[in-house]
């Protein structure tokens, strides 16, 4: 068996762990925004359950977390298949993570434009929707980067609930043929492609919200 044979053999779990980071983002960024979005309530109830819940996500380990779900949760009559928990541990800790990415540039934005804003007649919906937004998730690029990294980094747990992702296929491949240095370095090379395209993904969306006439600093 080659080198080349080895990378498309785990490739085949390639596709479950984009699925699941794709997923995990997804739910990430919908937890991160919409508690973001409570923030700028200021109601001591609202402030009170974001602080709880960004100390609670941002303390508890990922496999911790995933453990309590997936092996936890039956217990009390509470089945979540494999992949909507490794989601939902993601989604769930990262989220609280984002939310203070977007709380700091939507607190970057400058007020003086949400002051033109409200001048020129728009309502508050329209103002978040079309001047504090964009701005929010230039500035929050570099932020949302790391995270979604983070996010790719623990998709490897998904194995220990049987997803058949890369690391499940290495480490089945590995027990058969004991080349483990050559099957975790392609493991290495996978990730490393696949981090490459997600960096590119956001980087154009960057550019699809960047505020006209400013240059990315």
């Amino acid at each position: 068996m080659t080198f080349g044979n080895i990378l498309i053999i785990l490739a085949e779990g390639a596709g479950y762990t984009v699925l699941v980071t794709l997923a995990s983002i997804s739910a990430g960024l919908a937890v991160g925004l919409s508690l973001a979005v409570l923030s700028t309530l200021r109601w001591k109830a609202v402030s009170l359950f974001l602080a709880v819940y960004t100390y609670v996500f941002r303390s508890i380990p990922v496999l911790v977390l995933l453990f309590i779900l997936f092996f936890g949760l039956p217990g009390i009559g509470i089945r979540i298949s494999p992949f909507v928990s490794m989601v939902a541990t993601l989604g769930l800790v990262s989220g609280a993570y984002l939310a203070e990415v977007f709380r700091g540039a939507m607190a970057a934005v400058d007020g003086d434009e949400i002051l033109a804003a409200e001048a020129a007649g728009l309502n508050r919906w329209e103002i978040f929707f079309y001047i504090i937004m964009p701005q929010m998730f230039r500035m929050s690029v570099p932020g949302m980067i790391n995270e979604f990294t983070s996010v790719l980094k623990y998709t490897p747990f998904a194995y220990t609930v049987g997803i058949p992702e890369i690391m499940k296929e290495a480490m089945s491949l590995a027990a058969l043929t004991l080349r483990g240095l050559e099957i975790y370095l392609a493991v290495g090379i996978l990730y490393f492609l696949i981090y490459k395209l997600f960096v590119m993904f956001f980087m154009t969306l960057e550019k699809r919200f960047r505020v006209p006439g400013l240059a990315s600093k």
